[in-house]
This record gives structure tokens, C-alpha cells and sequence, in this order.
């Protein structure tokens, strides 16, 4: 609840409820993010090109689907994109 204070009116009361479905939704959404970027991480850690190229991929493909949800900037995402990129590159 928004600082502990109750809506009054019906309409304020659905937005807060709709509201709050969405930030539990998106919460979810960015946890998987950071789970998919962790997984690169370790694929690398570990030498192993092949894993790390597939959660690479998968990776890059929740970064775009938070881009289009607009769950963060497109420089965040690009950046991340290019840090996992660059870290593959390393497994040579």
C-alpha cells in the first residue's frame, strides 16, 4: 500500500490493484532477467563455449523482450548485451 493510505474512490481503488499485479509481474520478469545473465556468467566460468553461446542467445532474447516491455533503458540493455558479448569472446 502506497504509504499506508487507502483510496477513496472505486476507480483509484482497481488502478491500485492493476497496478500492483503489474509490479509483481514486472519484479518477476526482471528476476528472470538477472537469472539468464547469470547463467552466461557461469557458463564462462566454467569454459564451456558451447552452454555459454545458448544462454547467451537466451539472454539477449529476455534483454530485448524487457526492451519492448520497457522495463529498462535501451542503453542498459545495450550494455548488457555488449558486456555478455565481450565476456563470450574471451573463450577462445
Amino acid at each position: 500500500m502506497l504509504g499506508g493510505k487507502i483510496a477513496n474512490i472505486k476507480q483509484q481503488k482497481k488502478r491500485n490493484l492493476t497496478n500492483e499485479k503489474k509490479r509483481l509481474a514486472n519484479a518477476s520478469f526482471k528476476s528472470s532477467v538477472k537469472t539468464s545473465i547469470k547463467k552466461v556468467h557461469l557458463a564462462v566460468e566454467k569454459k564451456d563455449k558451447e552452454k555459454a553461446t545458448i544462454a547467451l542467445s537466451e539472454a539477449f532474447a529476455k534483454l530485448d523482450k524487457a526492451l519492448s516491455k520497457g522495463l529498462y533503458h535501451k542503453n542498459t540493455i545495450a550494455r548488457h548485451k555488449s558486456n555478455l558479448s565481450l565476456l563470450i569472446n574471451t573463450l577462445n
